[in-house]
């Protein structure tokens, strides 16, 4: 007899795209000018989304997560490269353009940000996707390139999850952004010991290499091409030529200097 189906705990949610955002040192403005300071990020990400076409997230049920300092926005995952490329780069342009008409008494309006895929279930937001999406954001990598961004100019700094840097970025789904535009780095809370992901940090006008000096916890730059270093258990070779002698402690593999080394393996202690 079939074993009956189990409905409930087995069933796995519906993917959702997801985007946070949090607002820097929102803890710090003066208590009277909160709610306007929210206010004015609230209408700066409804004015970006409708430019990128994409759904307002508050009109869509369970769509919106109040967190305070910012929001978590679920959108379907079909506009998961719209959340990457324009979005990333026109809510940077916008916070710009807020900068330049602000009001000196006005707060200044700087984002970290994160972007992530994942399924969740709604209305109650249940799921691991909602977790790590508010993790990235709050991730040492996004704080360290937040300081990137205020040294170049900018006002934004995000960090996409690895699953949604391949859908978008890596899938060639990006137009204006390429893999040059994002950092490899991995992400960590310090108060979430059990938390590390890989991620991909992108700060809107910088390339990945202008951000990882700002990063502790950026990956590794890449090896040397094996054309530069060849690993080798040759032993040394001591190499005379004409007053002094150069050790080898590996092999060579620029034909120039191969050529001219070649017949010239002469140990000096037998002349």
């Amino acid at each position: 007899m079939d074993a009956p189906l189990h409905a409930g705990p087995v069933h796995v949610p519906a993917e959702l795209a997801l985007v946070a955002i949090d607002m820097e040192k929102y803890s710090q403005i003066a208590e009277a000018k909160m709610a306007a300071a929210r206010c004015d990020v609230d209408d700066i990400v409804a004015t970006v989304l409708a430019e990128c076409a994409l759904p307002n997230p508050q009109e869509l049920p369970g769509g919106y997560k109040d967190s305070g300092d910012g929001a978590i926005l679920l959108f379907p995952p079909s506009a998961l490269a719209r959340l990457v490329d324009p979005l990333l780069g026109r809510l940077n342009a916008a916070l710009v353009r807020y900068e330049r008409q602000r009001l000196a008494s006005s707060p200044l309006l700087r984002l970290r940000a994160s972007v992530h895929v994942g399924p969740l279930s709604l209305p109650d937001h249940r799921g691991n996707a909602i977790n790590e999406t508010a993790r990235l954001l709050d991730s040492q990598a996004t704080r360290q390139a937040l300081s990137a961004a205020k040294d170049s100019g900018a006002f934004l700094a995000t960090a996409v999850s690895e699953v949604a840097y391949q859908r978008t970025v890596h899938a060639g789904r990006t137009p204006d952004l390429g893999p040059h535009h994002f950092l490899d780095a991995v992400a960590r809370v310090s108060d979430k010991p059990g938390f590390e992901q890989p991620c991909r940090i992108h700060v809107p006008g910088l390339t990945g290499p202008a951000v990882r000096p700002y990063l502790t916890d950026a990956a590794p730059p890449d090896a040397a091409p094996a054309s530069i270093a060849q690993p080798s258990n040759a032993s040394a070779t001591p190499v005379a030529s004409g007053g002094g002698t150069i050790q080898i402690h590996g092999r060579v593999s620029d034909p120039t200097i191969a050529n001219r080394i070649e017949n010239l393996r002469i140990d000096r202690r037998q002349q």
